[in-house]
């Protein structure tokens, strides 16, 4: 099938992610083709990666043929090798993304199959999933078994409100649960000890994204010094290429590529392959969200998925319809061709 237009749409959100301020969050990618078939994609970068999806990579897309993952795997090369001059990581690869998972979505519909059986062979009937949020009693509430709080530094104080909130956390889902902290780069190497020292009665399974993700060496050293908590992250990095000096320096002990910022699928397979060569666990930032999950079931990906419920009475914004959900702490991908959802186009 030929591919015939290429757009990509910063949806009219109401309730964005604080962090990303407001044009900078998820951009949706569509791909049409000569036989009616529509893929779509979930990229970053906001309104920038509208443009680039747009203004570059639309012209370079126009009359691709995509029959087959090889020509899934070339498209993607040609686009990172066009954005090379301004891109390799950041905006360029976030728009790569979307474009990238529409066209999984696209071959998986014109091959009635989901995009799990196009990357190999199911291996999980389901995915453990962890409820990263602050409403713990809630989370509990809805069967989960692992969950991530958020915890940022400020000064001092931050550690006996670190230690209040994971005593919550283990009171609530009991010993057996798995609790992770995403510091969001607030915290420092000193910082890091501090925590591990305070909290080590709490069974930390990891501690996310501790300091500046280009610091490598240091997040290196902190992984044998805070042990047997693991250091997590690399949502903040790009394809293989990027994922390559983290193997390098060692620095991680669990790898989080985000799906719809690293690369997308054809990157994602990449990374998970290379973590599994060298033993490292890899759980995907947001892994909950379909654009992982299929990756997740079907490949040596830990049995462990993000999702972000909100709070009880919070509201989001319901972009995608068909999203699976998870039941009793368990979440798995439907059986429908593609990623299995569909656009609402009341938010376009």
């Amino acid at each position: 099938m030929k591919i015939t237009d290429v757009r990509a749409v910063y949806p009219k959100y109401k309730n964005v992610v604080p962090s990303w301020r407001t044009h900078f969050w998820q951009i949706v990618v569509r791909v049409e083709t000569d036989q009616g078939i529509v893929g779509f994609g979930y990229g970053g970068g906001g309104v920038a990666a509208v443009e680039v999806v747009n203004r570059h990579f639309r012209e370079l897309l126009l009359g691709k043929e995509i029959g087959n993952t090889e020509d899934i795997k070339k498209t993607w090369e040609l686009l990172y090798s066009a954005s090379l001059p301004y891109g390799r990581k950041g905006i360029a690869i976030m728009a790569l993304s979307g474009v990238d998972l529409a066209l999984w979505d696209l071959l998986g519909k014109a091959e009635h199959s989901p995009v799990y059986e196009l990357i190999g062979t199911r291996n999980k009937d389901s995915a453990r999933s962890y409820a990263t949020g602050t409403d713990v009693e809630w989370y509990s509430e809805l069967g989960f078994t692992a969950h991530k709080f958020p915890h940022r530094w400020t000064s001092e104080k931050d550690i006996s409100t670190a230690i209040s909130t994971a005593s919550n956390a283990r009171n609530i889902l009991g010993q057996e649960a798995l609790v992770m902290i995403d510091t969001y780069m607030s915290w420092s190497f000193e910082t890091t000890l501090q925590m591990s020292e305070s909290l080590k009665d709490f069974n930390i399974y990891w501690f996310e994204d501790v300091v500046n993700p280009d610091a490598l060496d240091a997040q290196s050293e902190l992984r044998k010094l805070v042990a047997p908590t693991l250091i997590a992250g690399g949502e903040h990095e790009f394809t293989e290429y990027g994922y390559q000096e983290i193997a390098r320096t060692s620095a991680l002990g669990l790898w989080q590529p985000d799906i719809t910022w690293c690369g997308g699928i054809t990157s994602g397979i990449r990374i998970v392959e290379m973590a599994h060569s060298l033993g490292i666990p890899v759980s995907p930032h947001r892994g909950g969200e379909v654009w992982g999950l299929h990756l997740i079931v079907s490949s040596n990906c830990d049995n462990l998925a993000e999702v972000l419920p909100g709070t009880r009475n919070g509201n989001k914004d319901e972009l995608w319809v068909g999203e699976p959900v998870p039941e009793n702490g368990y979440i798995a991908p439907t059986e429908d061709p593609g990623f299995g959802v569909e656009v609402n186009e009341m938010l376009l």
